[in-house]
């Protein structure tokens, strides 16, 4: 059976899409952290982040470079935290989360629904942003 975010990339179920090449797909977290909390994956369905094939692993942590400079030239933050735990969905993914502080990439504290309409103008304007 084919993942959550594996039904992402099929199109099988939508998401707000931040940035897409070939080989990755990064979209906005709709229980996000923190505004802005974008998670970025392969579009190859691989459960592991560490059995990603070498080449693919380093394209993979580039291209969420790139998302997280346009995620911080258009959310307010200090920094762009990052995280990959992987327990959550079988398909490896990075977490790139807009910090102020440190607490805001506690994965205890409760999720909150983003605002779909918020969601879908932020991801349009970070789209725009990584593909100038």
């Amino acid at each position: 059976m084919a993942s959550l975010f594996s039904r992402i990339v099929a199109g099988e179920i939508p998401c707000h899409k931040v940035a897409e090449n070939d080989e990755f797909l990064a979209f906005l977290d709709i229980m996000p952290l923190a505004k802005g909390h974008t998670l970025v994956i392969p579009k190859k369905e691989t459960d592991y982040i560490f059995d990603i094939e070498d080449d693919a692993y380093q394209r993979f942590w580039l291209f969420a470079k790139q998302v997280a400079g346009t995620l911080r030239l258009h959310v307010p933050c200090k920094r762009i935290g990052l995280s990959v735990i992987g327990l959550e969905v079988p398909h490896a993914h990075i977490h790139l989360i807009p910090l102020q502080q440190v607490d805001d990439i506690n994965f205890s504290k409760p999720k909150v629904a983003a605002d779909p309409a918020e969601l879908q103008a932020l991801a349009r304007l970070l789209f725009e942003g990584t593909h100038q």
